[in-house]
Order: C-alpha cells, then structure tokens, then sequence
C-alpha cells in the first residue's frame, strides 16, 4: 500500500513535470530554439502566486490565471525582442542569448526578492485526500490534476483547432505557411506565449507545496531536459508520457533507495533509452 502510495504521489508530480515540460517542447517543435529561461519562467509564475496572496490574500483560484496572463505576455515580448532576432542565427547564438535572458531573470529576482526561501501556507489547499486507502496531499493532487488535464488540453488543441494547425503549418515548412496565408511571426509569438503561459501555471501550482526562490528555477529546467529529450523532442504527447514516467521513477528511488539517489536513477535511466532510442519514445527518428 506504501508503494502504490509512493506511485500514485510520482504519477501527479509527473503531471506537472509533463505540463512544464511541453511549452519547452513546442518551443523545439516549431523553432528548434532550446529555451534555457524555461524554468526562470517557472520560479516568475511562482513568486506571482507567492506575492499574490501575500499582497492581496488571493488563492489558487485568482494567482494561476494571473501567472498564466503575465507569463503569456512575458513570451511574447521574449520572442519579438529577443529570439526572432536570434533564431535565424548560429545554433551557439540562440543557447547564449537564452542562457542570458536565464540569468537575467534569475538575479533580478534576487534584486527584487532577496535570496531568502518563501513558502505559501499550508493551509492554502489543506487537507488530504483518501481515495482506497491512498493519502494524497490535497495541493498535489490539485496540481498534478490541472496539469494534467491542461498538458492534454494542448495536445488537443495542436491537432484538433484552426490554430493548432495554423502552429504546425508553421513548424513544419515556415515558407509554404507563409504561401498558405499564414503568418510565421505572429504564430511563432504565440507559441513563446503558450509555453511560456505553461511554464507559469506550472509554477503556480508547484509554490502552493514546494519553497520559492530566485534559483528553483534551475533544478526545474534540468527535469524539463530531460523529460523533453526523453519524449522526444516537438512531441507534446512524448512529454506528457515522458512527465508521468520519470514523476514514478523519481518517487519510486527516493522511496527505495533515499532521496539522495533519485536523480541519479533517473538519469541513468535516461541514458539508457536514449542509447537505445535516440529520438525519445515518441519522436521522430
């Protein structure tokens, strides 16, 4: 019962691990741009929801729609200012200038909030959930439910609506999207604003269990890889299968053998897949 405890907790931190994660992939899928501020647009979604209630005792309900507003704006401008001056560039000039825009994110954070940990009350989502004799944390239960049901929203979305189409028009022939009508820019710029929207609900979710800081952001980034790469890159649905699997995996070694050595099992076992299959479990070769 412990361990299918142990599981269960694994699959909803999965699910917000998935969710983090596909905003990075749809970044790939349509640009080929690695996005190194990934998860500095995460630790900003979190210090909305910290700030928020903090500032004006707003719930979940009130900071993740905000997180998500701001950080789709915060894409936005990413993109119109930075990256399309960059992605048509040397490979090494997109890694650096995102690696920048990381730091930059990273150390005013420190400016403006100070490298002191902050923490929402527990009592935010309280409670725990029973279901079979299983014992959730309500806050995780929360996020990983939004998350996973969001991170299928945008599967949906991709291949089921006008835009959706519009985006994969665009990531697979830029110029022939362009013959059909479509504008490259406005939807490369809603793909920065989706992801990074993701990335800020992701966030919000996660400050409602985990501590706040300028640097969260980094440990968060390396998961984001490593699930991207594991689902394959430009893969939504890679990552959401990616997201679930290495939540369990983590859940399951720390439960094992230590917290000490979770990461480390994880990415052994990355490597291992991607000796045997390159491209992910769901990419293309």
């Amino acid at each position: 019962m412990v361990l299918i405890q142990v599981i269960a907790g694994g699959l909803l931190l999965g699910a917000v691990y998935a969710l983090l994660s596909s905003g990075l992939t749809l970044i790939w899928g349509m640009m080929n741009v690695v996005n190194f501020a990934h998860g500095d647009f995460v630790m900003i979604g979190m210090y909305i929801a910290y700030w928020v209630y903090t500032l004006a005792h707003g719930g979940v309900l009130f900071f993740t729609p905000l997180a998500a507003a701001v950080l789709y704006v915060l894409g936005v401008l990413v993109y119109f200012a930075l990256i399309r001056h960059v992605m048509r560039g040397p490979m090494l000039g997109q890694i650096l200038s995102t690696f920048g825009l990381a730091l930059f994110l990273r150390y005013a954070a420190f400016w403006a909030f100070s490298a002191n940990f902050k923490t929402l009350p527990d009592t935010l989502v309280g409670g725990t959930l029973v279901l079979g004799g299983i014992r959730i944390s309500a806050a995780e239960a929360l996020a990983g439910t939004v998350a996973l049901a969001l991170t299928v929203g945008m599967h949906a979305m991709l291949l089921r609506t006008s835009i959706g189409s519009r985006l994969l028009a665009v990531s697979e022939d830029r110029t022939a999207a362009m013959l059909m009508g479509i504008r490259p820019d406005r939807m490369q710029a809603v793909a920065w604003g989706l992801a990074a929207a993701n990335a800020g609900i992701a966030g919000a979710l996660i400050a409602t269990f985990y501590y706040v800081s300028p640097t969260v952001g980094e440990s968060l980034v390396l998961i984001a890889f490593v699930v991207v790469c594991l689902g394959g890159f430009g893969s939504v649905h890679g990552a959401l299968a990616a997201g679930l699997i290495v939540g369990v995996v983590q859940s399951v070694s720390a439960y094992w053998f230590g917290p000490v050595y979770e990461d480390i099992v994880v990415y052994a076992m990355f490597v291992a897949v991607l000796w045997i299959r390159p491209q992910g479990l769901l990419g293309r070769a």
